[in-house]
């Protein structure tokens, strides 16, 4: 692991040094963590003298650990060999990573970080003793990635753990974890994973570079580090992954993205990012790929549905109704003529109230947040069409249209979808089907020139990359994808044969 250097810590004092007193080193601390009342000085006296001191804060460490290191060597003090600091290192070294710092900021960011400082009198240095041990949620499936065949677990707010769970997926020394501390007051620790020889070192370096640059008070979840390290900060598309899933991250990895995890939040981030990516299940690759094509294609579909359908509903109602047929023309008539508002002002009045019952939803708790949404619908859908103010076939547009929405993967990627609608509502009631034509351009030329560290946004599209499509029009059979993705750095052989299942080879053998 290489570790980057640490934010400075600011404080009212310039950086000092230990000296042999343990009474001036207890000032100098109690100074420092005056008004805490979580930090805890123990004293421990021996031959009715101060010989040591224990500062550490409470909640954060592992005090059976702590007891048996410093208990020893002050109860059986009549058989001590040598002097007590080097009885004290030896008992703490047998149980515990320990180093020794003589530097005052070194002694406050390892106690802060949940470690236990050791001041013994005579020595100019603080014996530090790592034996962190507080609350953490345990393993669970992530709620915002469901799968039906996958593995069951996800990632929690404990960083080495959630690193502990990606190692597990791959077992090889060639998967780095460097280090770096981001926050001046939160010094969180910050991780970048990559997979030596797989990952292009170009995206590597700019990731150390995008992090190193970031000099903010606090990072208390993935989403600061999200805006400061993304290309287009004001594309209504997200550039940078996040996942819950240590399989994912895994299968990232291994196609030679960069994953960033952070010390308190369960999300890993992942780059680079491209648009098919978010349209991307993790059951797309534990179910056989007859199946998951065909449910990619689906999804597909229906992203477009849930994009254009409200607004190619209002351009058809209001410019080109010789489009549909007399028939549905004329029930679409009869259904409309309570309704007072224009189409497009219809449409608007039942996104908004469907996006108001969606976010109700939500933020209420997970109990009442489904009643809401699902009754909300459903009583102010049927309410609004029998008080004439907006028809029934609205409703189901817009209705239809929030089903299509909810099938987007990524919550984040579906967001930017949603809020495209309305601007093509705007232009759709403009210009009819000339402002759709206007809009979804300008979208696309959006797209093609959006790059998430180097890498075409819209790619293997637009650039074409003909190797990688195997997996976005459709996801081809596992053992024709040879390659890995285009932007993979010095190694790019994933499988070194074809190793197709053949039936007849198979009876041959029995």
């Amino acid at each position: 692991m290489t570790s980057q250097p640490a934010t400075q810590l600011e404080y009212d004092r310039p950086a000092e040094q230990l000296t042999p007193s343990i009474r001036e080193n207890e000032t100098l601390f109690r100074d420092v963590f005056h008004n805490c009342s979580d930090i805890l000085f123990r004293p421990i006296q021996i031959e009715e003298q101060l010989k040591l001191m224990i500062i550490y804060v409470d909640g954060l460490i592992d005090t059976a650990t702590l007891e048996s290191i410093v208990q020893k060597p002050h109860l059986f003090q009549d058989k001590l060999q040598g002097n007590l600091a080097e009885q004290i290192k030896k008992e703490a070294a047998a149980i515990a990573s320990t180093q020794s710092s003589a530097s005052t900021d070194d002694v406050i960011k390892a106690v802060l970080k949940g470690n236990a400082a050791i001041l013994i009198d005579g020595e100019a240095n603080a014996l530090i003793v790592e034996i962190p041990s507080y609350e953490k949620r345990a393993i669970q499936e992530p709620t915002s990635e469901v799968t039906l065949r996958g593995p069951r677990e996800g990632f929690i707010e404990t960083l080495r753990v959630n690193t502990s769970l990606v190692r597990r997926k791959i077992q090889s020394p060639r998967l780095k974890f460097e280090s770096m501390v981001i926050g001046e007051l939160s010094q969180t620790i910050v991780s970048i994973a990559y997979i030596e020889g797989i990952a292009e070192e170009t995206v590597i370096d700019e990731v150390r570079k995008r992090l190193g640059q970031i000099k903010i008070d606090a990072i208390l979840g993935s989403g600061y580090l999200e805006e400061f390290i993304e290309d287009s900060p004001y594309s209504p598309f997200p550039q940078v992954q996040n996942t819950e899933r240590p399989d994912v991250t895994a299968a990232a990895l291994l196609e030679g993205k960069v994953a960033i995890m952070e010390d308190g939040s369960p999300y890993t981030l992942i780059v680079p990012m491209t648009f098919w990516v978010s349209l991307q299940s993790a059951d797309d690759y534990y179910e056989r790929f007859f199946y998951s094509s065909a449910i990619r294609w689906i999804r597909y579909v229906l992203l477009i549905i849930s994009l254009l359908l409200p607004s190619v509903y209002v351009a058809i109602i209001s410019y080109h109704p010789q489009l549909m047929p007399t028939n549905l023309l004329l029930s679409i008539a009869v259904a409309r003529e309570p309704s007072p508002f224009p189409a497009v002002i219809e449409a608007f009045i039942m996104e908004f109230t469907f996006e108001a019952l969606r976010e109700a939803g939500v933020r209420l708790p997970r109990a009442a947040g489904s009643a809401v949404s699902i009754v909300g619908a459903l009583v102010i859908g049927q309410a609004a069409v029998q008080a004439g103010i907006v028809s029934a076939p609205m409703v189901i547009v817009v209705a239809a249209t929030g089903i299509a929405s909810f099938t987007i993967p990524r919550y984040n990627f579906g967001t930017s979808f949603r809020l495209l609608r309305f601007p093509l509502l705007i232009l759709s009631g403009m210009m009819g089907f000339f402002g759709i034509a206007f809009g979804i351009l300008f979208i696309l030329i959006h797209l093609v020139n959006l790059n998430s560290y180097g890498v075409p946004y819209f790619s293997p599209i637009a650039p074409r990359y003909n190797s990688d499509l195997k997996d976005v029009l459709f996801r081809a059979p596992r053992w024709t994808m040879h390659k890995r993705p285009a932007f993979t750095g010095v190694n790019k052989e994933r499988l070194s044969s074809s190793p197709m299942p053949n039936k007849k080879t198979n009876q041959d053998e029995d």
